[in-house]
């Protein structure tokens, strides 16, 4: 049966907004938490992004629902063996209900240190290689690695859950959807993709945990709801690879002057219309998705819960 959660957007909101959230969504019925992980938001006009380590911390009191990164970026700005520290910490404090969302990231986070932003082909390869290091990691042994892109020398975690987390691979293509097959525990997108899915099980993922998310605007009616879309997430309506290529979030606003209305929201419902949202959520359950992961555009956040708790979340259980 599929689950359903929510999505918490650290580009939108400041870290103590976002552990109010996290309860009010257990509140609300959702039952596991998405949360992204960014250096910059894509535009200015979203405002924030927080460390999402902290915030993970501050989650794993706040509230019962698994975690999982949506996604970390183990490749260029945090060294993977960091990544496998905070990710063994965030198991620990959560016991057990934490797992690690891996991608090959962005330029707009991963840049930041002066670093080459290498191309796809090279990301994929870091990626599998971070996979890899960080697994030996959770181990608790002592790791020496010398390899085609980290090196790590004489390394030891002490601090370790149970089970080493498991380790979810994004992807919004086919190669990427097989890698996370063959290399991963389970698989993240966000998009309803029947054929992703497919790639993902025919490649090793048979049996394991693939999640999905989408963006929603609930809103007293639909044109406001279009209007804050519009507004905090136009990217939504940016294609093809600028949004792994561009440094800053005054890019993204350039780029973002040609994005009509439509192409913003063509993929978020919008409104107070449960029909529409259910419609949406419908997609990834029919594309077979185990988890599906809501995220609320705009600030009517309390009202969302509601409508949610109220309309939502009981015709899809």
């Amino acid at each position: 049966m599929t689950r359903f959660g929510y999505f918490l957007s650290c580009e939108e909101h400041d870290p103590k907004e976002l552990v109010r959230q996290a309860k009010l969504a257990e509140q609300a019925g959702f039952q596991a938490l998405w949360i992204s992980d960014h250096y910059h938001p894509w535009l200015d006009e979203q405002g924030q992004s927080p460390f999402v380590w902290s915030v993970i911390g501050a989650l794993a009191e706040a509230v019962s629902l698994p975690i999982t990164t949506a996604v970390t970026c183990p490749l260029v700005r945090i060294h993977p063996a960091i990544i496998a520290q905070a990710a063994a910490t965030s198991a620990v404090l959560t016991d057990g209900r934490f797992r690690l969302g891996v991608g090959t990231g962005e330029a707009l986070n991963e840049h930041i240190l002066g670093d080459p932003w290498p191309p796809a082909a090279v990301r994929m390869e870091m990626l599998e290689e971070a996979v890899e290091l960080m697994r030996r990691l959770w181990t608790g042994e002592l790791v020496t690695h010398r390899g085609q892109y980290y090196d790590v020398d004489t390394a030891r975690l002490y601090t370790l859950p149970e089970e080493p987390p498991e380790v979810y691979v994004s992807g919004l293509g086919e190669r990427a959807a097989e890698l996370a097959g063959r290399i991963a525990d389970g698989f993240v997108t966000t998009g309803p993709s029947a054929e992703l899915v497919e790639a993902f099980h025919k490649s090793g993922g048979a049996g394991k945990t693939t999640q999905g998310g989408l963006k929603v605007c609930y809103a007293a009616d639909e044109a406001q709801g279009r209007a804050h879309v519009h507004r905090l997430w136009p990217n939504q309506g940016i294609k093809g690879e600028a949004s792994q290529l561009l440094p800053l979030p005054r890019h993204f606003e350039q780029l973002a002057e040609m994005v009509s209305e439509d192409d913003a929201v063509a993929s978020s419902p919008c409104g107070p219309d449960p029909a529409r949202h259910l419609a949406a959520i419908r997609e990834y359950v029919d594309a077979g998705f185990d988890e599906v992961y809501v995220n609320q555009i705009g600030p009517d956040q309390d009202t969302f819960f509601d409508f949610y708790a109220a309309k939502i979340l009981p015709e899809l259980s």
